[in-house]
């Protein structure tokens, strides 16, 4: 049987939404070692008002989120699939969505951050068409970042 994907936009106080960044947030505490605390503070969900959540079969399966880094660029925040779902390339869908969200709000591209422990999340944003860019803001002189950036098609 097929399963039922949706996708729906909100913000961050969306109770979905939260219950995954929990998650997020606990799987990133053991991946991120020593330096959790360092990323942990830049990943606060203030000034965040773009949701997207993804539902497999009525259960919320992934999310992502985007805010304004600068008066062309969304950043990307708080990627995450749920264990049970990874390899059904759902955070590919997300990121579409979140793309298509910028440019409808006038963005020219996305940027984001992700940590070079993070290698199935480097693979998506390569696979999506994303380009190494030099790290930015906070990231610059973070050993273990990664930043990337993607023009965004039809942007106004």
């Amino acid at each position: 049987m097929k399963e039922t994907i949706e996708i729906i936009r909100t913000n961050t106080h969306h109770k979905d939404f939260l219950m995954l960044v929990r998650a997020l947030d606990a799987y990133l505490a053991i991946t991120d070692g020593d330096e959790h605390d360092f990323y942990d503070q830049f990943n606060k969900l203030d000034h965040i008002d773009c949701v997207i959540l993804l539902y497999v079969d009525g259960i919320p399966a992934a999310c992502g989120a985007i805010k304004p880094y600068d008066r062309d660029s969304a950043e990307i925040k708080r990627m995450f699939t749920t264990e049970a779902c990874r390899g059904k390339r759902l955070a590919g869908k997300v990121l579409h969505a979140l793309e298509q969200w910028a440019a409808e709000l006038g963005f020219s591209r996305c940027i984001l951050e992700t940590g070079t422990r993070q290698k199935a999340a480097i693979a998506l944003y390569e696979r999506s068409g994303y380009r190494y860019m030099p790290c930015y803001g906070q990231y610059q002189g973070m050993e273990n970042s990664r930043c990337f950036e993607k023009k965004l098609v039809g942007s106004s």
